[in-house]
C-alpha cells in the first residue's frame, strides 16, 4: 500500500425505513473525520441492497454510476469489497485496500448483526457491537427478555408472530387487552427510529397498530403505555464502557414518533436532563448494565423511562447504531461532558481496532 493513513470506509443507506437518516449520518461523519489521521472511502448501500462507491448526496439523489458497484466480501485474502466489474471506478478506489469499517446502516441489514458478521468473516475491523450485541440489540422482544433476566426494570410488553396475528386477530388482541390495557405502544420488534409504531386507545386502534407493524417484520411487540420522561444515556467503550451526561426528550407530539425525531422543531432535548444527581448517576449505571447486558460494543444509546409517579426507572431499550448527525442524542450527549464529534470519532475506531487485535488473539485451530 502507498499510503500511510489507515483508510476507513463509511458504509451507509441499506435496506430499511431508516435509509434516509442513516446518510444523514454518514454525511456527518465523513465531513467531520480527521483527514490528518485517515483516508475515507464513502460506500453507500441503494434501496435495493446495491453497494456502490459514492458520496452519501449522490446516494440520496439516486445518481450512482453501474461503474461504481462493488460487492462486499466475506474473504480475508480480499479487501473487504471487490469491484464488480474490471476496469470499473471501484478498482481504483479499492486498490489500497481498506483497514476499518465504520458502518452507520441503521435497521433491518445494517443494525440487526447482518453487516457486523459479513465484517467478521471478513477479519475487518469495524465499529460499534458484533453480530451478537447488534441482534440481541435490535431485537425489542430478545432484549426484555435478556434485561429482565439480567435484573432490569422493562415496561409490561406481549410479543405477538405476525404469523399468529395473521391466524387469530382477534385472540391476540384479546390478550393484548388483558395483559396491557389502554393505551399501549404497537411496533416493528426489530426496526428502529419509531418507524412502524402507533399509540392506541382502544380495540379499533389496536387492530390498525398490529397491521402496520405487520407490514414491516413477523415480530411484534405491544407495550404498556407509562405516564413517564424519556431519557437517554449513551456508552463508549469496549470492556471498560462509561457514560455521559444524561439528556430528556420533550416533546409536543403524542408520543416520539418519527416525525418528533428528525422534522418537528418543537422536540427538545434538555441537557443535561433536570434530574436529581442520585438518578442521574443511577441511570448512567443502568446504561453500562444494558450494554454489558447484550454484549454491546463500542458504542450505544440506552434509553429509559422515569415514571412520573414514583420515580422507577425503566429500560426502554438499547440502539447498537445511534443516529450520528453532530445534532444526533449520542454525539451531543458526549459533547456535553467533553469530547467533542471529530474526537468522539476518532476515538470509535480506535476502539474498533482494539477490539479487532483482542479477537485477533482467539484460536480459530485445534
Amino acid at each position: 500500500m502507498s499510503r500511510k493513513r489507515p483508510r476507513v470506509a463509511v458504509v451507509f443507506g441499506g435496506r430499511s425505513g431508516e435509509h434516509e437518516v442513516s446518510i444523514q449520518s454518514a454525511r456527518s461523519v465523513i465531513s467531520a473525520i480527521d483527514r490528518t489521521k485517515y483516508d475515507v472511502l464513502p460506500v453507500g448501500i441503494t434501496h435495493d441492497g446495491t453497494w456502490v462507491v459514492a458520496e452519501p448526496n449522490a446516494l440520496l439523489a439516486g445518481a450512482v454510476d453501474d461503474e461504481a458497484r462493488v460487492m462486499p466480501s466475506a474473504d480475508p485474502g480480499q479487501p473487504g469489497l471487490v469491484p464488480v466489474s474490471p476496469g470499473a471506478q471501484g478498482v481504483a478506489a479499492l486498490g489500497d485496500g481498506v483497514d476499518v469499517v465504520f458502518p452507520l446502516v441503521h435497521g433491518t441489514f445494517g443494525e440487526d448483526g447482518s453487516l457486523q458478521a459479513l465484517f467478521a468473516l471478513a477479519e475487518l475491523p469495524f465499529v460499534g457491537s458484533g453480530g451478537l450485541g447488534s441482534a440481541t440489540g435490535m431485537d425489542k422482544i430478545t432484549m426484555k427478555k435478556i434485561y429482565r433476566a439480567d435484573g432490569l426494570a422493562v415496561v409490561e410488553y406481549v410479543p405477538v408472530a405476525r404469523a399468529d396475528w395473521e391466524r387469530r386477530p382477534a385472540g391476540i388482541m384479546d390478550e393484548i387487552e388483558a395483559n396491557l390495557g389502554f393505551p399501549c405502544f404497537v411496533k416493528p420488534s426489530d426496526l428502529g427510529s419509531s418507524v412502524g409504531i402507533s399509540k392506541v386507545r382502544d380495540r379499533e386502534q389496536l387492530e390498525a397498530g398490529l397491521a402496520l407493524a405487520a407490514e414491516f417484520s413477523g415480530r411484534i411487540i405491544a407495550e404498556r403505555a407509562l405516564d413517564a420522561r424519556e431519557v437517554e444515556c449513551g456508552v463508549l467503550g469496549n470492556h471498560e464502557p462509561a457514560a455521559p451526561v444524561v439528556g430528556e426528550i420533550v416533546v409536543a407530539r403524542a408520543f416520539y414518533d418519527y416525525e418528533a425525531k428528525y422534522f418537528d422543531p418543537s422536540t427538545q432535548f434538555i441537557i443535561p436532563a433536570a434530574l436529581d444527581p442520585s438518578t442521574a448517576d443511577a441511570i448512567r449505571e443502568l446504561a453500562i448494565r444494558a450494554f454489558r447486558a447484550v454484549a454491546a460494543e463500542g458504542m450505544a444509546r440506552v434509553d429509559f423511562f422515569v415514571a412520573r409517579g414514583d420515580g422507577e426507572i425503566y429500560v426502554n431499550e438499547i440502539n447498537t447504531i445511534p443516529g450520528f448527525t453532530a445534532m444526533s442524542v449520542y454525539p451531543r450527549l458526549w459533547a456535553a461532558s467533553g469530547v467533542p464529534y471529530p474526537e468522539l470519532i476518532d476515538r470509535l475506531i480506535q476502539l474498533a481496532l482494539e477490539r479487532h487485535a483482542d479477537r485477533s488473539r482467539n484460536r480459530t485451530r485445534y
